[in-house]
């Protein structure tokens, strides 16, 4: 057979059930070959959306996502996706065409050392020379991608190697066990826990990851001790549960930090530093923390940790909750109770614009609890990670690692492939619409019904509070807007346009409930984001 056609049977070997990407010159064989396949391929209108889409794909199925692009000026139009999942560690497998080798070693029309330049933003990089690697290539390029802490890889694929014959096949899927947690650092654990007076759990995405979210909600019940999670952690333990103080990720001090402040010990489960700074929530650098994760701590100044058990993280839940003495009692009640009480404050306010607090209310009241927001990069996304009740693991994904906007539409698309009975709503502020607006031809031609909910403040938000908290003026931060209307019914889908607060609710429900691709209009009060911080600047702690 021919080189591709080994390729895509490695591709199917892996169990990839879509690419995501756009065809090019240096990539036609694999192209062809793919006709011959099970594998859909996905056509985008831009390889940053076909990215972002192999990234939402990874996080939600655990397997590695696939986005193929060709030499050049395709391939750096897949970075930002691709550094996005491998920094929010988001398994996925990049593919790019090239030239053929026998012009790699001269300049020559759009040739770029892509091998190289994906290397600082993958956990692996590497271009195929010789026909009789592709096995390997693609069996390590996907393990690598989907073993922990899991992240991206990248292929390049020269065009002539991809036309050379070849007798060969995939190699058996066999991806690594994690280890046993140590019996003696578990031990220890166990004892700081018991010794401690105060102690709170921080839980990132790494609970998600290893799907210890029933073995956290146990952990945390038998030894009574309040849960705080990261953005991208939200509904590892079900916001209704008491223990659940909610999410930690506002750089401004939150009613979550009162409770890191007042521990004694931080319990660090699954925690990925880059999400959040550890010297925004531990800047006294006094505390015991345990760091209970599938990998060794990363060094940091403000990380210092006392205990670390490393390895199967369902594992070390389970025996060091079967150790630790559980706690009689914990104060951190009113901080969830405060938090709360901030929730439901705006659930009738009728303010228009709609104040960030009652479209997040709304939201959640329209939408099932299994049902899916992507959330884009802004203002809208502390709102949401701060306000947005999850039961359910997974079900409001947020960039937090990379932090990218533009990921939101392409994201959703992802997300109603990867699980087409579920709803699904792409929460995205203006600016971050319009850097993937194309992606909203794909959805209508792919007919994966969405909702696109677009906070609509013709601005930066989140940059004009920031410079407003700074400097208390804004610079450059407004811009224009197309008739968001209009613009979605040019591509085929449904505009609808919020003119009151009364009306979000019933739009959402229908929207949610169509089979269409539907674009709401909503227009936002940012004048929020300042009320917020001063509030969050001027609390005393009530605890």
């Amino acid at each position: 057979m021919k080189a591709s056609e080994l390729f895509v049977r490695c591709l199917e070997n892996e169990s990839t059930e879509y690419v995501f990407g756009i065809p090019g010159e240096e990539n036609l064989d694999v192209m062809d070959a793919l006709l011959d396949s099970p594998i859909k391929f996905v056509v985008t209108r831009h390889e940053q959306g076909a990215a972002f889409m192999a990234d939402v794909y990874g996080r939600l199925t655990g397997r590695a996502g696939v986005c193929l692009a060709t030499l050049g000026p395709g391939a750096t139009n897949l970075i930002t996706g691709v550094a996005d999942a491998n920094m929010d560690h988001a398994p996925l497998v990049a593919i790019a065409g090239q030239a053929s080798t026998h012009r790699l070693h001269k300049e020559s029309h759009q040739v770029l050392d892509l091998e190289q330049m994906f290397q600082p933003i993958t956990k692996y990089s590497s271009r195929l020379l010789t026909p009789n690697i592709i096995p390997e290539v693609v069996r390590k390029a996907f393990k690598l991608a989907q073993t922990e802490k899991t992240g991206a890889s990248f292929i390049e694929f020269p065009e002539n190697i991809a036309e050379m014959e070849v007798d060969d096949y995939p190699l058996p899927v066999k991806n690594p066990m994690l280890p046993e947690p140590a019996t003696d650092q578990v031990e220890r654990a166990s004892r700081a826990i018991s010794d401690a007076k105060n102690p709170i759990i921080l839980a990132g995405n790494g609970v998600i990851r290893a799907k210890a979210w029933q073995q956290l909600a146990d952990f945390a019940q038998r030894l009574n001790i309040p849960v705080a999670n990261t953005f991208m952690a939200k509904g590892v333990m079900p916001f209704k549960h008491p223990l659940t103080l909610g999410s930690a990720g506002l750089q401004a001090k939150d009613h979550v930090h009162c409770g890191f402040d007042g521990a004694d010990l931080i319990i660090c489960i699954g925690y990925d530093l880059v999400e959040y700074h550890p010297y925004l929530w531990h800047p006294s650098r006094d505390r015991s923390i345990i760091h209970i994760d599938t990998m060794p701590a990363e060094v940091d100044a403000y990380y210092p940790v006392t205990v670390g058990v490393v390895g199967d993280i369902k594992h070390a839940l389970i025996r060091i909750g079967e150790l630790a003495t559980p706690h009689q009692g914990h104060t951190m009640r009113p901080l969830r109770e405060a938090l709360i009480r901030e929730m439901n404050a705006c659930s009738t306010d009728d303010g228009f614009p709609i104040k960030p607090q009652k479209i997040i209310w709304d939201l959640r009241t329209a939408m099932e609890l299994e049902d899916i927001v992507i959330c884009d990069v802004g203002a809208h996304k502390m709102w949401m990670a701060r306000m947005f009740r999850c039961e359910v693991p997974n079900t409001c994904i947020i960039s937090n690692g990379f932090a990218s906007m533009g990921i939101a539409l392409p994201g959703a698309i992802a997300a109603k492939l990867a699980l087409p009975e579920r709803k699904v709503v792409a929460v995205t502020g203006d600016a971050g619409f319009l850097m993937n607006v194309q992606e909203l031809e794909t959805a209508v031609r792919m007919k994966t019904p969405l909702v696109v909910l677009i906070w609509n403040d013709s601005g930066y938000g989140l940059i004009k509070w920031k410079q407003m908290n700074q400097f208390g003026r804004a610079s450059n931060v407004d811009f224009n807007n197309p008739d968001f209307v209009m613009l979605a019914e040019s591509f085929g889908a449904r505009g609808v346009r919020v003119d009151s607060a009364a009306q979000l609710l019933p739009v959402l429900r229908e929207a949610l409930a169509s089979e269409q691709v539907t674009v709401i209009d909503c227009p936002v009060d940012y004048s929020e984001n300042l009320k917020l911080t001063a509030t969050l600047g001027e609390m005393i702690c009530p605890v």
